[in-house]
């Protein structure tokens, strides 16, 4: 586990949830490669730092998981117990609650209800929204 995670797990590990650290990881990566998707640059200037929305980051995710993971997405994500895009949002909200990420007050784990469903996204049926 690298420093960054082992820090972050620290925080973490009582609210978890049943979910692995890689977990955290894969939305802490995911979350950055969409704001790079979103700003269109890896380290935007404070001024482009914008909100991400719950759906906008659920997008994302699907994105970064196929380039990361192929067609192995589907599998590896439910390796690390992700089975809806609400786990998504679970993970996020642990992470708000451990002081690791922020939120806007119009933020809401409803914001990451069905927002895709994973067979469509990931070619395999499992369980629909």
């Amino acid at each position: 586990m690298n420093t960054e995670i082992s820090v972050w797990w620290d925080r973490l590990r009582g609210m978890a949830d049943g979910f692995p650290p890689q977990a955290f990881a894969f939305v802490q990566e995911g979350l950055r490669h969409t704001v790079e998707q979103l700003t269109g640059s890896e380290e935007p200037a404070p001024e482009e730092v914008r909100h991400v929305s719950g759906r906008e980051l659920c997008l994302g995710l699907r994105d970064y998981a196929v380039r990361q993971y192929g067609p192995l997405a589907r599998t590896v994500l439910e390796s690390m117990g992700f089975k809806r895009t609400e786990d998504f949002g679970r993970i996020v909200f642990m992470m708000v609650d451990a002081g690791l990420l922020r939120k806007s007050p119009e933020d809401s784990i409803e914001d990451f209800e069905c927002v895709y469903d994973f067979d469509e996204a990931f070619g395999r049926e499992l369980e629909p929204c």
